[in-house]
């Protein structure tokens, strides 16, 4: 089985189809899904895919580039989404210097403040870094890096960083851009990394693995990215499937064994 670590199955992109789709996700070797909350509303959406689905869990928290929209009085909310008792995680939260909006103090202003909630509730964060690797690395290692357990998102940066980050016992993200052939770094990153600190993730409906590059992502691809690390690390896919879903399991808290009920 498989653990998707990240997904947004809540997004406009599964509107059509969204039911069929994760249904479907069983029957493809999917065993476990983290829906990944990145606006207020957005959190809404996923705290409602994981009543509904027993093996959906959710994450709740304000990506960088919907930070805009806290507020000290709304702000609030997502503590709230924390104490559900299927989500697992503070995210994705972070930086985002690609589009740099809204301006970077306010991004670095709720990054800083989910962070600290995250170390408050004990919970583990997906961090969002895009063309921030500085600024995140610094506002990380301010917070306390033991204090809290993460996962790099979509890691983007290469093996220098990513050794920082390892040394701290964090999490790196591991999707679809491994199986790209413009994706040296990561590549580098998946053959130099621990496997036990690898995660797999899709981050559906974006970043869609080769052959399917440009279309909608889904979990069902994850065999994909499987088969992409399991040929850089020279093991077998099946040892890369169990290695990732127990550290899924050991990150985000939850038991191996997989029940009905979730």
């Amino acid at each position: 089985m498989i653990f998707d670590t990240h997904a947004h199955y809540d997004d406009r992109a599964f509107d059509s189809d969204r039911e069929g789709v994760l249904e479907s996700l069983k029957e493809n070797g999917i065993g476990r899904v983290v829906n990944i909350g990145c606006s207020l509303e957005s959190i809404e959406r996923t705290l409602e895919l994981a009543r509904r689905y027993s093996f959906v869990y959710g994450a709740a928290g304000v990506h960088p580039s919907d930070t805009g929209e806290l507020t000290e009085e709304n702000f609030g909310n997502i503590r709230e989404a924390l104490k559900e008792p299927k989500t697992v995680a503070v995210g994705e939260i972070g930086l985002d210097y690609h589009w740099d909006t809204p301006e970077r103090p306010v991004q670095q202003k709720w990054f800083e403040r989910q962070l600290f909630l995250a170390k408050e509730m004990d919970m583990p964060v997906v961090i969002h870094s895009r063309e921030a690797a500085q600024d995140t690395f610094e506002m990380v290692k301010s917070a306390g890096v033991r204090e809290f357990n993460a996962v790099l998102h979509c890691f983007s940066y290469g093996v220098e960083l990513a050794r920082e980050y390892l040394s701290m016992g964090y999490y790196l993200g591991i999707g679809g851009v491994v199986t790209f052939s413009n994706g040296r770094k990561l590549k580098e990153v998946v053959r130099y990394m621990p496997m036990e600190q690898m995660l797999l993730e899709t981050d559906c409906p974006y970043l869609a693995p080769v052959p399917f590059r440009g279309k909608r992502n889904s979990s069902c691809y994850l065999p994909y990215v499987v088969k992409a690390v399991a040929e850089l690390r020279g093991i077998s896919e099946e040892e890369v499937e169990r290695i990732t879903f127990e550290n899924a399991c050991r990150f985000y808290r939850l038991s191996p064994e997989i029940k009905e009920r979730g």
